[in-house]
């Protein structure tokens, strides 16, 4: 996967505590989460499971899509994840692979 910024969705579990992010590399960023390298939030909540990521053309279009999607309703992000991810996979693999 390029190093393009990308928004991204962690949780814990189906349906568990969700954090937004934003990086320009997903790769990098997710493996730091999984690794508990990132001290804050995600560590404390053990937050370290992809679930839903956008790439995005440049890092402004990515900070704005990340301020937009931590200003929606819970229920909004949910129904986001499971339009493209109904399982809450872990896609870490689709990443990597």
């Amino acid at each position: 996967m390029s190093k393009s910024p990308a928004v991204y969705i962690l949780t814990n579990k189906p349906n568990g505590t969700l954090y937004v992010g934003v990086t320009g590399n997903l790769v990098q960023r997710i493996w730091q989460h999984k690794n508990h390298e990132v001290p804050g939030f995600t560590t404390r909540y053990r937050l370290n499971k992809l679930v839903y990521f956008e790439m995005l053309d440049d890092m402004y279009a990515a900070i704005s899509r990340e301020k937009q999607l931590k200003n929606w309703k819970r229920e909004w992000k949910v129904e986001l994840v499971e339009q493209k991810n109904e399982q809450w996979r872990d896609l870490w693999d689709e990443i990597v692979g």
